[in-house]
């Protein structure tokens, strides 16, 4: 089982170190930006705000995770559609924006409550994930940034 990691070690540092197509490593970086953003903010108004919502109806409420599932849709599609670092670093954010609404709620899923201990560990562990994928990809994604969007 180790075996099976230590080639997809392998073949992963292989394309980094090569620069070979099929693993943009400078995409984490938006992705896992937006997501740790999104994901924080909306925790925070989860919190501060538990009543805050868009209300469509008065019989029903959305969460925000339903809008997140919409933004994955529309970045799949956009991400077939167009081509280009612009466009990738561009679609890689709203693809992040959409993971930290639909990953925010998924203690819903798992039928947790905000003061389960469950729920702390859990939220602990992404956060910790995205910022390591922010950490790993920061470099790259910031030399792209630079290189999209001159800043003088």
């Amino acid at each position: 089982m180790l075996n099976i990691f230590s080639k997809m070690g392998n073949s992963i540092k292989y394309r980094v170190n090569n620069h070979r197509p099929g693993l943009y490593l400078y995409i984490l970086f938006p992705i896992s930006f937006a997501f740790l953003a999104t994901f924080t903010i909306a925790r925070l108004l989860n919190y501060i705000l538990p009543d805050l919502y868009i209300p469509w109806s008065y019989t029903f409420h959305i969460h925000h995770f339903t809008y997140g599932f919409f933004i994955l849709a529309a970045s799949g599609y956009l991400a077939l559609i167009h081509d280009g670092p612009r466009a990738r670093y561009l679609i890689s954010l709203l693809h992040g924006f959409g993971l930290g609404l639909v990953m925010d709620e998924y203690a819903i899923w798992l039928k947790l409550v905000d003061n389960d201990p469950a729920r702390w560990s859990y939220d602990g562990f992404l956060i910790f994930s995205g910022v390591v994928l922010l950490i790993i990809s920061a470099k790259p994604g910031i030399h792209l940034l630079k290189n999209l969007w001159p800043f003088d």
